[in-house]
């Protein structure tokens, strides 16, 4: 490894989707900027951009007015077309929204008209038999057609960001293997310490996902939310299992869990998956269901949050261990919209693990937070759908630092 000391204008730590997109849109509106971005593992998007389901969200869920709402809308429209100009795996196929029980129709109906005040296109109400047509396998009594969703190849569009970044921005760089460790202010500029050489920066952005809180703590942002990990288990339908589905299926979400609910989801580079659950992990980074870590399991269970989280939602942490470690007790989920499957059509499949950020109350953080702190922009919550509005997400942390940092 390289211990020599490296200069940018601008350093960003983080190599998924948002830390990527955020170099890009400020090398976009200032190309005299030298920008870095800095990510601890050998490849970009390595966590959460590279374990998602690959789901173009359409912003239909979110709440108007809300951050979600508006940069997911504006986001999927614009990674659609970057991905169409830099021939990049995806497919506009649609999805349906199903209610299966009279219970769910309300919200549904609430969802629809989110969708419509946020100005999602290609959405429309449909009944029982308009979903069969669309899903032959599904039972339900109503549902939403949202034509203008699909899937797509997140890892790809980080790559091609990264590529973009160095190839039309002179002395823009991506570094792998290079892990911020440490933050040292000085007069007009920071210092970052990484296992990789210092780099010395005027500005700082930090998109660390998983480890944002910490990223911040160490810059020396306080923060009173925490971020708590929670892996989402999939299925893979095997071959017999795969014809029962043909695109996107999803239930109507629980109100007070939006985040949840086992979904059918075609890949972009084949198969079909279902899931995920959402459990604890023991270790931010665990992609096993025997994943541990001593110091992410202290530093969940010392915040004060995560137990009042718990208490909050025990019999929701309960039923999602069962899933976790149940076959049966997952396809008795997947069985609420498709009945007829059976064991045999599903195998075990891969992990993810999503930042829950909690407040000291044990709440979630609904919205995304991205904040400013003299010469530093951090992003503190970038949950689901931050792959999906990456681009439009680069664009707010881009306008932030021309304002907050003075860049003409």
């Amino acid at each position: 490894m390289s211990t020599s000391n490296h200069s940018f204008d601008v350093v960003v730590v983080g190599g998924g989707c948002v830390g990527l997109a955020a170099a890009y849109k400020i090398n976009l509106r200032h190309p005299q900027l030298k920008v870095a971005v800095l990510e601890k593992e050998d490849h970009l998007s390595p966590h959460q951009t590279g374990h998602n389901s690959g789901v173009i969200h359409s912003g239909i869920y979110y709440k108007p007015g809300s951050y979600k709402a508006k940069l997911c809308v504006e986001g999927r429209r614009e990674i659609v077309a970057f991905a169409k100009e830099h021939n990049i795996a995806h497919d506009i196929c649609g999805k349906i929204i199903v209610a299966t029980h009279e219970s769910e129709l309300a919200h549904m109906n609430k969802v629809y008209n989110n969708g419509l005040a946020n100005g999602v296109e290609d959405i429309e109400l449909i009944d029982a038999k308009r979903i069969k047509e669309i899903e032959p396998f599904v039972e339900g009594i109503a549902g939403i057609w949202v034509g203008c969703t699909g899937i797509i190849d997140f890892p790809g569009v980080t790559r091609k960001i990264g590529e973009l970044l160095e190839k039309n921005f002179n002395g823009s760089r991506v570094f792998t293997s290079t892990e911020a460790k440490d933050f040292v202010h000085k007069d007009g500029c920071t210092d970052i310490i990484t296992n990789n050489g210092t780099f010395t920066a005027k500005y700082i952005v930090t998109c660390a996902g998983l480890h944002s809180d910490r990223i911040a703590k160490k810059e020396g942002t306080k923060s009173d939310a925490a971020i708590v990990g929670f892996r989402g288990d999939y299925y893979d339908l095997t071959e017999q299992g795969m014809k029962k589905v043909k695109n996107l299926i999803y239930p109507v979400p629980n109100p007070k869990y939006p985040f949840l609910g086992v979904h059918f989801t075609r890949m972009v580079h084949g198969g079909v998956e279902c899931g995920p659950n959402a459990v604890f992990v023991f270790k931010r980074e665990g992609y096993s269901k025997t994943s541990f870590s001593l110091r992410d399991t202290l530093s969940a269970f010392s915040f004060g949050g995560t137990w009042k989280f718990f208490a909050k939602n025990m019999k929701f942490g309960l039923d999602e261990y069962r899933g976790a470690f149940s076959k049966r007790f997952f396809l008795k989920r997947l069985r609420t919209l498709i009945p007829s499957l059976q064991p045999e059509d599903i195998v075990a499949s891969r992990s993810g693990v999503r930042a829950m950020a909690l407040s000291p109350e044990g709440n979630m953080l609904d919205d995304f937070k991205i904040e400013h702190r003299n010469n530093v922009i951090h992003v503190l919550n970038a949950p689901s759908p931050a792959a999906t509005a990456c681009l439009s997400i680069g664009k707010a942390i881009e306008e932030m630092a021309t304002e907050k940092f003075g860049w003409k």
